[in-house]
């Protein structure tokens, strides 16, 4: 019997461990531990004014604030019956657009990168790509603050819309940092190409928002490539969680089913016709085919997002007019949920409400909880191909694996510890 033990890899959001033993090509024990303490958000939100939620939710996560906030804002606006208008479903999905510019690039070039260049750090690679790089992200956080009245945590979002009218002039100025920062994604294209990952595929449902008249991000129905079609009211009806003893984050499946995945790879093959042509071109130069069901494959898709989210991101800013954000609205009780498309996949956020404003109860699923269960099943099938390396260098490759899902296990602790043991 062996055991090897990784020490922590600071390159994945949160604090987890993998234990991982193996009887020959045989996986006899596989558990990824997700052991950050609870976080009681839904707990926590109970007897709070629904006016409270948009900016209680946004701290769940120091990266993912603004699908926090869009999901709640657009939950709580169901329930209320807020209609909002065209502008402000624009300014929404903008603001969408520039947190996941902004999550793609930093899970990019500062996690994923030193994986297939085989560097230890992001801080032995090549200083002008990093300050390229950190120039890509800023423009997404720039997106963010100039709509939402800062970078992180935005302040603007409210039920019924904003705050605040953006100045047109003020987006159209960042209408160039955009051009530029769309070169550097079409020249990253062969840094995360399918010769620098390895090949395998396996076999899964895939679950995304998708909607016919948009890349999905904001609004759309449930689909996989499984067949599944709800609507996000229907959600609960056809997803369930549970727990496990050896995680603080519950596991997710398909009722009647199993484990699924979420996030861009399944974004991008569900709804790969919607990407910019630039972005589809890019697709073609990478080596991968999509659909794809290599789940290295999901670095691709997060830079095929970059590329077509800043095209679109042009075209919203060239149709924005300024004038009225805000839809007045009565407060009255019910229930409703709304899925928005995290940088890391689906975000649900559920809500009942009082007919005195006050929350009843809540219900939260961050895309890394809808993933988790599919991680360990990614890696039973992932480990028995590479059984007869080293114990490191499975180590290496499950960990690898791991953060080509990017999972956001918290936003306080940053590490993950790896643990294989060969019998």
């Amino acid at each position: 019997m062996k055991t090897v033990k990784i020490g922590y890899l600071t390159r994945v959001e949160g604090k987890a461990e993998l234990d991982l033993t193996i009887d020959g090509e045989e996986v006899k024990d596989l558990k990824l531990k997700i052991y950050e303490e609870p976080r009681f958000f839904e707990a926590l939100l109970i007897g709070r004014s629904f006016e409270e939620v948009v900016e209680l939710t946004s701290r769940i996560c120091g990266i993912c604030y603004v699908t926090h906030q869009l999901s709640s804002v657009r939950a709580v606006e169901k329930v209320l019956g807020v209609e909002v208008n065209d502008r402000i479903r624009l300014l929404r999905r903008l603001i969408a657009i520039g947190g996941i510019i902004s999550s793609h690039c930093l899970h990019l070039y500062l996690l994923a990168l030193p994986d297939v260049l085989g560097l230890p750090d992001v801080f032995t690679a090549d200083p002008k790509l990093l300050v390229k790089a950190l120039r890509l992200k800023a423009v997404g956080d720039k997106l963010v603050e100039l709509i939402g009245g800062r970078g992180v945590h935005p302040v603007t979002i409210v039920v019924g819309g904003f705050t605040y009218t953006p100045p047109k002039d003020k987006l159209m100025e960042l209408a160039q940092s955009l051009k530029e920062a769309k070169k550097t994604a079409v020249e990253s294209v062969p840094l995360f190409s399918a010769d620098k990952f390895p090949r395998f595929e396996v076999d899964c449902e895939r679950v995304a928002l998708s909607n016919p008249e948009e890349y999905a991000i904001n609004e759309g129905r449930v689909k996989s490539n499984k067949g599944l079609d709800i609507s996000e009211d229907e959600f609960r009806a056809f997803i369930e969680e549970t727990q496990v003893p050896h995680s603080t984050a519950k596991h997710s499946k398909v009722k009647g089913r199993g484990s699924y995945m979420v996030g861009p790879l399944s974004r991008v093959n569900l709804n790969f016709s919607q990407l910019s042509d630039d972005a589809r071109e890019a697709a073609e130069a990478s080596g991968f085919k999509f659909p794809s069901s290599n789940p290295f494959a999901a670095n691709m898709a997060r830079l095929l997002e970059v590329i077509s989210l800043i095209d679109e991101a042009l075209e919203l800013i060239d149709a924005y007019r300024e004038g009225p954000v805000r839809a007045p609205f009565q407060v009255k009780g019910g229930s409703a949920g709304a899925i928005t498309e995290a940088p890391r996949g689906m975000n649900y956020h559920w809500y009942s409400i009082g007919d005195d404003g006050l929350i009843k109860a809540a219900d939260i699923s961050p895309p890394t909880c809808q993933n988790a269960r599919r991680v360990e099943d990614d890696l039973r099938e992932y480990v028995p191909t590479i059984a007869h390396l080293s114990e490191k260098e499975i180590a290496s490759r499950c960990a690898m694996l791991i953060r080509a899902y990017d999972p956001c296990i918290s936003c306080a602790v940053h590490s993950i510890e790896v643990k294989v043991k060969k019998l």
